[in-house]
């Protein structure tokens, strides 16, 4: 918009110089009704020269005159077209090499993470899949606020503008071939919409992941389609009492969700020589056991040994970050 009106202010200027000169030199013309050119007369002049239309109701009959269409009126109508046959071929081109573009991207993307919404939750997710090695390339924002894109572009990563609850924003993201789906929005009604239009596009397959301020909206979203939801209210909430009741528990907590630091939750796949032995028994300290995609219980006085496929999540030193999946 910006070249667009550069464009459009030059070629204003232009016809506004091309009426000073013929409205000067206005005796050196002649029109059909032989009464003299008045303004608008110079005015109509100057707009069907220089667009080329040349209806020839007026025309310079004076040798100072024809000099003056020979030396500028001429170049002016050559610069007039350039203007507005350039501002046409720069949109073709740049509408053309982003098709090229998306059509590269769109190519080499695959089992990629698209994140609706880059604001503070958005921001912190991301964070959090970089901190675990995923590659930038293979992360994708949608969001429809200009200085979230900007500052989305100044990070590095791929960003398209729209909203999240249509179907064509999401089909530009390559919504069917993607693994999953964070929904980071600031409004539940929204996380919900794009929930339900991710399930109607991808049926069902690709896994969603939103996030939600109100603890009643949940279950709405569960049933839209979403495979997990995190209430943002009273999680904040409940780390708010452990801060008031037991100031120790929120700093273990916070450790474990820091990065680079500390300690921190990660997990594996179960090891051959692990398989039918009890998790507590492994030198590694296991505090859950996830088996076909749900979460075993390891308390209480039931016995559960680790089967082949079982992922084990575990307390690891950040030292030691190799050894894991940071989760």
């Amino acid at each position: 918009m910006r070249a667009l009106a550069v464009r459009v202010v030059a070629a204003v200027v232009l016809v506004l110089l091309t009426v000073l000169v013929i409205y000067i030199d206005r005796d050196g013309y002649r029109d059909l009704n032989e009464d003299g050119l008045s303004l608008l007369d110079c005015f109509y002049y100057a707009v069907v020269s220089l667009s080329t239309t040349g209806y020839g109701d007026i025309t310079p009959v004076t040798p100072d005159a024809r000099l003056v269409n020979i030396v500028f009126i001429t170049p002016a109508r050559v610069l007039f077209l350039i203007i507005l046959v350039g501002t046409t071929l720069e949109v073709l081109t740049d509408q053309y090499r982003k098709n090229i573009r998306v059509t590269r991207w769109r190519r080499k993307l695959k089992d990629h993470i698209i994140v609706c919404g880059y604001g503070t939750k958005g921001r912190a997710a991301i964070s959090a899949l970089l901190e675990t090695g995923y590659d930038k390339s293979r992360i994708v924002i949608v969001e429809n606020r200009e200085e979230a894109l900007r500052q989305a572009a100044a990070n590095g990563l791929v960003a398209i503008e729209g909203n999240a609850t249509r179907s064509a924003v999401l089909l530009e993201a390559d919504v069917k071939n993607a693994k999953s789906v964070i929904i980071a929005t600031d409004s539940d009604e929204a996380s919900v919409l794009i929930t339900l239009t991710v399930r109607q596009l991808t049926a069902g397959q690709v896994r969603i992941i939103a996030a939600v301020r109100e603890q009643e909206n949940a279950a709405l979203l569960k049933q839209s389609g979403a495979h997990h939801v995190i209430v943002s209210s009273s999680t904040a909430g409940r780390l708010l009492g452990l801060t008031t009741t037991t100031p120790p528990l929120i700093d273990v907590v916070e450790d474990l969700l820091t990065p680079g630091q500390g300690m921190a939750l990660a997990m594996r796949s179960a090891e051959r020589d692990e398989v039918g032995r009890n998790p507590r028994e492994l030198q590694t300290l296991v505090v859950a056991l996830i088996r076909r995609g749900k979460v075993m219980p390891l308390g209480g006085q039931q016995s559960i040994t680790i089967d082949t496929g079982d992922m084990l999540i575990y307390i690891r030193d950040e030292e030691n970050s190799g050894l894991g999946v940071a989760v």
